[in-house]
């Protein structure tokens, strides 16, 4: 009797919490984006006959459900600590933990991927930069997999062969290795990129490759907020944050920032402070993800120009090159049409610097 009693206790409390579940859903207005991943959530799907039958009301409808879930990122969580301490898995979502940096795998090598980097470049030099007088140089940024996946028995990409197809496909520029200037502590443990007080040596060395000049003297500033990282949402781990940091000097703060993303000259800071404390702190580094911006030092020892073509990892880099030149134009291919380069920019003389990861490169279906 008593284990009937207690069966029955149980089957209803299941019941009930199940129930209260299905009606939180139903009741509780659907969220438009998720904080922790950093991405959008699905909307309710169209409901037509057409949609129906064709199946994709479903297909749309089941996404809805698993993005609208209540208490979603409390069962992500719970889900991950499971797969790592109960299940003993090595990842979760391709996410893995390792000398207490959280990365997520990068495999395999995407040889198509990659021919679709190299012609994009040699679109942009052939249409700009041809017998122009440029000096057009390339290098590579590693991802934190090339640190962390292979030693700790992860698949990892053959990154001595991405960066031997890339120079094989660009011989037209001139590489600049920075792989030996690099270290898994470079990076933030929480987030894909690197630390801008981290790559000093970095800059200088693509400065003295370009025939410029830079001090690397800096004032390192913090920011006050903790830096929670892409990776910290998206694992749903209970993870300490990052530390975010920025450099300053009197170049700097006397150079002047200007945004033409929206087709209007709009001028800016160098660091964005209010984005510190947004969605993706990392966006407080040149504006974030701009299409194309112009930084102009007044203090230049010389009338040099560089024209940057980079993703996100060249937010934080642009600003300790900024000694070296009277002007930078920072261009993101992923959010302006390269056939619209020659509108906005006169190419003439310039050096000119492509900078990618390794991520962007191997993924570079967003290039336009």
């Amino acid at each position: 009797m008593k284990n009937n009693i207690k069966n029955i206790i149980v089957s209803a409390v299941l019941a009930v919490f199940l129930f209260g579940l299905s009606v939180f859903t139903w009741v509780k207005a659907p969220d438009d984006y998720s904080e922790s991943e950093r991405r959008a959530l699905a909307s309710f799907p169209e409901l037509s006959v057409e949609t129906i039958l064709s199946g994709k009301f479903m297909t749309s409808f089941e996404d809805y459900t698993l993005d609208q879930f209540p208490l979603r990122d409390l069962f992500r969580r719970i889900k991950a600590l499971t797969e790592f301490n109960i299940f003993n898995k090595k990842d979760n979502n391709d996410l893995y933990i390792a000398d207490g940096y959280v990365s997520k795998l990068e495999y395999p090598l995407s040889e198509d991927m990659l021919t679709n980097s190299a012609d994009k470049f040699s679109y942009l030099y052939e249409t700009y930069m041809a017998d122009k007088g440029m000096n057009v140089y390339f290098s590579v940024v590693p991802d934190k997999n090339y640190f962390l996946a292979e030693e700790n028995g992860y698949l990892s990409m053959d990154y001595e062969a991405l960066v031997s197809f890339m120079k094989e496909k660009t011989s037209y520029m001139e590489y600049i290795d920075i792989f030996d200037l690099l270290s898994v502590e470079d990076y933030y443990r929480t987030d894909t990129h690197w630390k801008q007080e981290s790559i000093v040596d970095v800059a200088q060395r693509l400065a003295q490759k370009m025939g410029v000049e830079i001090s690397g003297e800096y004032t390192e500033n913090t920011v006050d907020s903790p830096f929670y990282g892409v990776y910290y949402g998206q694992s749903a781990l209970p993870l300490e944050p990052d530390t975010l940091k920025y450099l300053t000097n009197d170049t700097l703060l006397n150079c002047i920032v200007t945004s033409y993303n929206t087709g209007i000259a709009v001028e800016k800071d160098m660091y964005d402070m209010e984005a510190a404390t947004g969605r993706d702190p990392y966006e407080m580094f040149l504006c974030g993800s701009d299409a194309l911006l112009t930084i102009e030092n007044p203090e230049a020892a010389t009338d040099k120009e560089l024209i940057i073509f980079r993703d996100s990892f060249g937010s934080s880099l642009t600003p300790l090159l900024c000694e070296g030149y009277a002007k930078i134009y920072v261009v993101d291919i992923r959010y302006i049409q390269s056939a619209m380069l020659g509108n906005f920019i006169d190419f003439n003389n310039q050096d000119v610097l492509f900078i990618y990861s390794t991520l962007l490169l191997n993924s570079s279906a967003a290039f336009k």
